[in-house]
């Protein structure tokens, strides 16, 4: 997204501390996530109260997760119309929104409130790199990571506490219905902030999405088997480990582990390949350890004495890893930060997209099976996907005239 400062027809925006931005950027993350991660671990409930197969259930998150994608690709547009900052915080109140729908204990609201959380979501995503590059540029990789570790906290809470609130509040719904109050909360903070920013007396040109682009279909290929490998777990691995005779609180507790081990991946990992320029090798390590999880859980489900618990951290490390160096790999290797915000929304569009109709197509497979093995071979068919885009994008410049800088 070109930056509007000093651009014609866009007024400057008044200087602010950085630590106000700051603090009002990290309340908006943590509930990027909340409102998806707090339903997986409701999901076998959802089901049995509502007389779900576990392909209808599925949709649920498919559709918020194809939200996300609408909103990634329609982000740029609403955000030049009434400014990144005000867009940002009503692209936060939809998910408020949305989150206070499903907390009415039906199919119709829990569908539409989801539909309205991910693409509140999505286009909060496509925002937040215009917000942090006009005001915290000369921080940007430090505030990136810790938005980045905002968002994965917010999903740890959401995905830990998401039965303990059903019990406590009398219903899933309810507990759904809770993450409207930080969102709510977050977007009066954040109002204090974007107020003071004048909105755009007209929009500013926008780079078109490289459809085109060799590099952008690659990153595009990578950012999609990576979002459904990731997005395939936080859908699938409190029922999947529900149906091998784990409560639905302990299968909580495995959901919030995955989140907790994609933190210290999601940050040391692209700055490691940014240091010792070697994207392709750290990107590897990071599908391998995906990989090793993935089919440890399939293969030996529950060893002895240690439990799930490896194959959840590998799978969680790989997840943290593999989507923040997908983007990391844009920002090196394009020209200026147009092109970089047009790959990004081509590869967060795709890859939602196809993140989104895989835990349908996984709980399509499960009823069509009775089992899990057929759904999780869906997710090592995406790694080969994603092993292929990564030795095709290599550590290489990409050709002149398409990007310029390489990691």
């Amino acid at each position: 997204m070109a930056d509007p400062a000093g651009a014609p027809g866009v007024s400057a925006a008044p200087r602010m501390r950085p630590v106000v931005v700051l603090l009002g950027l990290l309340a908006l993350a943590l509930n990027l996530r909340a409102a998806l991660a707090g339903y997986p671990p409701l999901l076998e409930t959802v089901r049995g109260e509502l007389g779900l197969s576990a392909g209808a259930a599925g949709l649920v998150q498919a559709g918020a997760v194809l939200m996300m994608a609408a909103g990634s690709f329609a982000g740029s547009a609403i955000g030049a119309r009434l400014g990144r900052e005000r867009a940002l915080g009503a692209a936060v109140g939809l998910v408020a929104l949305g989150s206070l729908a499903r907390g009415v204990a039906a199919l119709v609201p829990l569908i539409g409130g989801s539909l309205l959380v991910g693409f509140g979501i999505g286009v909060a995503g496509v925002l937040l790199t215009g917000v942090v590059k006009e005001h915290l540029a000369s921080r940007a990789g430090a505030v990136t990571g810790a938005y980045v570790v905002a968002m994965m906290a917010g999903a740890t809470v959401s995905s830990a506490a998401a039965v303990p609130l059903a019990v406590a509040l009398g219903g899933w719904s309810f507990s759904l219905a809770a993450w409207t109050v930080p969102a709510v909360l977050a977007v009066v903070a954040w109002t204090g902030v974007a107020r003071r920013i004048p909105r755009p007396q007209r929009t500013v040109p926008r780079p078109p999405l490289p459809w085109r682009g060799g590099f952008a279909r690659l990153a595009a290929c990578h950012q999609a088997a990576a979002a459904l490998m990731g997005f395939g777990w936080l859908t699938w691995l409190s029922p999947y480990y529900e149906s091998q005779g784990f409560s639905p609180q302990r299968a909580g507790l495995l959901l919030a582990a995955w989140s907790v081990a994609q933190v210290p991946a999601a940050l040391l990992a692209p700055a490691l390949a940014e240091r010792r320029r070697r994207w392709m090798f750290w990107s590897g390590v990071a599908l391998a350890c995906g990989v090793a999880g993935t089919l440890g859980a399939l293969l030996v489900p529950m060893p002895p004495l240690v439990g799930p618990w490896p194959w959840v951290v590998l799978i969680g490390a790989g997840s943290g890893a593999g989507f923040p160096l997908g983007l990391a790999v844009i920002a090196w290797r394009t020209s200026d930060g147009a092109a970089s915000t047009a790959s990004s929304g081509l590869a967060l569009g795709v890859g939602y997209t196809v993140a989104g109709l895989g835990p349908l197509l996984m709980g399509l497979l499960i009823d069509a099976t009775g089992g899990y093995p057929a759904a999780i071979a869906v997710l090592l068919a995406a790694a080969v996907v994603q092993a292929f885009a990564i030795v095709r994008i290599g550590d290489r410049p990409a050709p002149s005239g398409e990007d310029r800088s390489a990691p």
